[in-house]
């Protein structure tokens, strides 16, 4: 087994979860974060308890006010500087009422083409690919960009 140490000490990774969550209509389901202003998808770390379908729940939840059924994996996104592996997975959405949160300043379910316009490459994959059927995607980036497929 290789060596898993750097001469900070053992390399460590960072697992969150994300809902990519989409209503009858084709909108998704984004907010706006209260630290960096950016449009993304709701989620974020998930617990050392929790399976991954529950913390995509738990997340949603808190951050918009919105219930959810998970339904399937759609993409592993790992950010190569940081040493984040988000996991996505596809929801719906299942009741509650779209509200802010701590995290969020804005709540609002866009369209694709929206999605596109207002939120980074690496963040607007995500949605668009748990739109596509052709998943789970595996990609990585730098933080701001996609990496080249390998």
């Amino acid at each position: 087994m290789p060596d898993q140490t750097r001469s900070e000490g053992p390399v460590k990774h960072s697992v969150s979860v994300a809902g990519a969550v989409v209503r009858d209509d084709g909108r998704l389901l984004t907010i706006r974060r209260a630290d960096t202003g950016a449009w993304e998808l709701p989620g974020g770390i998930l617990e050392l308890e929790e399976t991954p379908e529950a913390g995509a729940r738990r997340e949603v939840l808190e951050e918009t006010g919105i219930h959810v059924e998970v339904r399937e994996l759609t993409g592993v996104y790992k950010n190569m500087t940081r040493g984040i592996v988000a996991l996505v997975f596809r929801c719906t959405p299942s009741g509650g009422t779209e509200r802010t949160s701590d995290e969020s300043t804005a709540v609002a379910w866009l369209t694709p083409e929206e999605v596109a316009e207002r939120m980074s490459e690496v963040y607007a994959v995500r949605l668009l690919d748990a739109l596509d059927g052709d998943g789970p995607h595996v990609r990585s980036h730098d933080g701001k960009h996609l990496s080249p497929a390998r």
